[in-house]
């Protein structure tokens, strides 16, 4: 078992039962629905489907809900394309148009309002780049440094300018209110400026439930300013490398990529990175040599996570991408195992801290012993998700009696997910994961192993206990754990 997670995005070449399947086997933990397109019906149906293969299965796999965010983009253009040269004008009108060479409308008007002179107007990641020249009160004039195509929907960026505008627009709001009525694990939230639009969309999920996680996606200059209050306030951090090399130097994006891992790892934050891992496998078989190189690396940066796009949602070979995933992943954890030192939580970084000392302890008691793995039960999944960033080179299975805590901890490195109800009586419950290991072929009698649990068995955070067990070890009788 590779420990580094796949997150595969659903799409045209991936919502069959079957295909869901295939994925699902070759090793896919997330399952990604874009909700820049489809509509909530097609999502619907394609959530029931990844739903009933996981039961089919018996694999808690997690269903991520990715918004739009407020993205800019071209209104209709005539005949949906046209070309323009560096050299030429071309103006930026309010209200909507029909767009041509002479004029184009984005599907936010007021911006016209809100660029001044000389910021740049780039459109399809910045194939085309565009600078203001003039300003009047229904238009912005451009001049063309960068010729290109311009086509209908194709998105709008502007690095230079700060528009007023919300972090979560109407429809947003629909298809967050449809994610969490279906039970959807995580909502990744784009366009992420600062800490007060995660509040923003906090709000919006039921007080009542905990069973939604939060992921920024970081792909905005503002973003990069307020990294660290939004890592403090986001569940998960997502690496949206394509609008990031669009808004800033494209040269800048891999040591950001860096040093936003290294900030989620202090914080004991899960981290992924996205974005054109193995793009050439949309329509080839197999990788290129610099695309293996980067999803190494991002294992290397120590990503929890690594995300396929249009690899699997409308590529020609959705499961050999997750295939080659695997292999680099299996290659590059194999090296990490053999040669790096091994990884400590920052106790002063990370609350709360009597469960974030216990995973402490069991890492280096793992290591020590050289255990054949870490078991740990949780309620929430947050000692699972400590003890995850400490990246053991042995199995860590994260065991509750809840199906969606599993599915949560399907997003964590390392971590295996197992649905068990727990006994309050600790032998029982070491016979119980003595029964699980020698079931699954996880373990042999007399292996040792190190179990993390909590002597209050309903209360969130009372992660309080390390034991050193012995597979097979567990006789009859004994005393009851009690608070």
């Amino acid at each position: 078992m590779i420990r580094t997670k796949i997150i595969a995005t659903i799409g045209p070449a991936s919502d069959s039962l079957e295909a869901l399947g295939q994925l699902l086997d070759a090793g896919v933990d997330v399952f990604r629905l874009n909700f820049s397109h489809g509509t909530l019906q097609q999502h619907a149906i394609v959530y029931d489907r990844i739903r009933s293969v996981c039961r089919q299965r018996g694999v808690p796999a997690a269903v991520m809900a990715d918004l739009c965010g407020p993205k800019i983009r071209v209104d209709p253009v005539e005949d949906d394309l046209f070309e323009i040269v560096a050299g030429d004008h071309i103006d930026i009108v309010a209200g909507h148009v029909v767009g041509d060479a002479r004029r184009i409308s984005t599907n936010r008007p007021e911006l016209v309002g809100e660029v001044p002179v000389d910021h740049r107007v780039l459109i399809d990641d910045g194939q085309v780049r565009l600078r203001v020249v003039e300003v009047a009160p229904d238009r912005l004039r451009c001049l063309c440094e960068v010729g290109g195509l311009i086509s209908t929907r194709k998105g709008v960026n502007l690095p230079d300018s700060r528009l007023a505008m919300s972090a979560l627009t109407e429809k947003d709001r629909e298809d967050l209110a449809w994610a969490v009525e279906h039970g959807v694990d995580y909502i990744a939230m784009s366009f992420v400026r600062t800490a007060s639009d995660l509040r923003e969309l906090r709000e919006r999920l039921p007080l009542s439930e905990d069973r939604c996680r939060v992921v920024a996606k970081i792909e905005t200059t503002q973003a990069i300013a307020h990294l660290d209050e939004i890592i403090e306030s986001a569940d998960v951090v997502l690496v949206a490398r394509g609008d990031l090399g669009v808004e800033m130097d494209l040269a800048r994006v891999p040591l950001l990529q860096k040093d936003i891992a290294r900030r989620c790892r202090l914080a004991g934050k899960p981290v992924i990175i996205a974005t054109q891992m193995l793009q050439s496998m949309v329509d080839c078989p197999t990788a290129t040599r610099a695309e293996v190189s980067d999803v190494a690396n991002a294992i290397f940066d120590a990503a929890d996570a690594v995300m396929l796009s249009a690899e699997t949602s409308v590529g020609k070979y959705p499961v050999e991408a997750v295939r080659m995933l695997t292999r680099i992943a299996e290659q590059t954890e194999q090296y990490l195992d053999r040669s790096a030192p091994a990884t400590a939580l920052d106790r002063n970084a990370i609350l709360p801290r009597v469960p974030t000392a216990v995973a402490h302890g069991a890492n280096l008691l793992a290591r020590d012993l050289e255990a054949r793995l870490v078991a740990v039960w949780t309620q929430t999944g947050n000692t699972a998700r400590l003890l995850s960033k400490c990246r053991l080179p042995m199995p860590v299975l994260g065991l509750c009696p809840e199906e969606h805590v599993c599915r949560r901890m399907a997003m964590f490195y390392g971590v295996e997910p197992v649905q068990l109800e727990r006994d309050d009586e600790v032998l029982a419950m070491l016979r119980d994961v003595d029964a699980l290991l020698l079931d699954r072929g996880l373990a042999a009698r007399g292996d040792m192993i190190v179990v993390i649990a909590g002597t209050r068995l309903h209360q969130v955070g009372s992660t309080n206990a390390l034991l050193i067990h012995l597979v097979g070890d567990a006789p009859s009788g004994g005393p009851e754990i009690t608070g």
